[in-house]
C-alpha cells in the first residue's frame, strides 16, 4: 500500500512537470507570435545569429542569442524567485515559475512594443536600439528562467553577492545596467545620461 501511494505521488509529480514545462513553453511561443505580428524580426538582419554580442553601441545589440543585457534578465528570475517565495509560498516551484515566465513575456513584448522602443531610444544610451530580435526576446525569456532556478538552488548571500557582481560589472563595461536601465526608462536623469555617453 505504501509503494503504491509513492509511485502514485511519483507519477503525479512527473505528470505536474510536464503540464507545467508546456505551459512554459506555449508562453514563450505565445510571445514569440505577438512579437512576430508586431513586426519584430526572427533572427539579425544580418543573417546569422552569434552566441555573445558584447558590443552595445551597434544596430546587432539584442538581436543575437546573448549580450551584456541578458545578465539583467538572469536578475529578473532571482527577484521572480524572492516575490514568488515571499507572497506565494503555498504554491509549487512549478506554478512558480510558469507565473514568473508569463510575467516575463509579457514584459518582453511589451518592451518591443512602439511606445517602450522610442522611450529607449529618447532617454537612454540605446540610440540604435530598434527592438530585440525574436530569438533574442526568447532568450531573455530563458535567462530569466536560469536566474530563477539559480535562486531556488543557492544561498540567498549568494545571489546577493552575484546581483553585486552582475550590475557592478555591466555597469563597468558598459555603463549600463539593469539599475540604471530602470532609472532611466522611469525617471531619466541627465547626469546619468551624461556619463552613459561619456561626455
Amino acid at each position: 500500500m505504501h509503494s503504491m501511494f509513492k509511485l502514485n505521488c511519483v507519477r503525479g509529480n512527473n505528470f505536474s512537470v510536464w503540464i507545467y514545462g508546456i505551459s512554459v513553453a506555449g508562453i514563450i511561443g505565445i510571445a514569440g507570435v505577438f512579437e512576430y505580428l508586431m513586426g519584430r524580426v526572427l533572427i539579425c538582419k544580418c543573417g546569422y545569429v552569434k552566441l555573445w554580442q558584447g558590443v552595445v553601441m551597434s544596430p546587432e545589440n539584442s538581436q543575437h542569442l546573448s549580450d551584456w543585457y541578458s545578465f539583467s534578465h538572469i536578475i529578473h528570475g532571482f527577484a521572480f524567485y524572492w516575490i514568488g517565495r515571499k507572497f506565494f509560498p503555498r504554491m509549487s516551484f512549478g506554478a512558480r515559475l510558469t507565473l514568473a515566465v508569463l510575467v516575463e513575456a509579457v514584459w518582453e513584448v511589451w518592451e518591443n512594443s512602439a511606445f517602450v522602443i522610442n522611450r529607449y531610444r529618447a532617454t537612454t544610451i540605446s540610440l540604435d536600439y530598434y527592438g530585440d530580435a525574436i530569438i533574442n526576446s526568447i532568450m531573455d525569456i530563458l535567462f530569466m528562467v536560469v536566474g530563477f532556478w539559480l535562486a531556488a538552488k543557492l544561498p540567498v548571500w549568494v545571489i546577493i553577492v552575484l546581483t553585486i557582481i552582475m550590475e557592478v560589472g555591466v555597469a563597468y563595461f558598459i555603463r549600463d545596467n539593469l539599475t540604471l536601465n530602470i532609472i532611466m526608462l522611469i525617471y531619466p536623469v541627465e547626469a546619468i545620461r551624461r556619463w552613459q555617453m561619456g561626455i
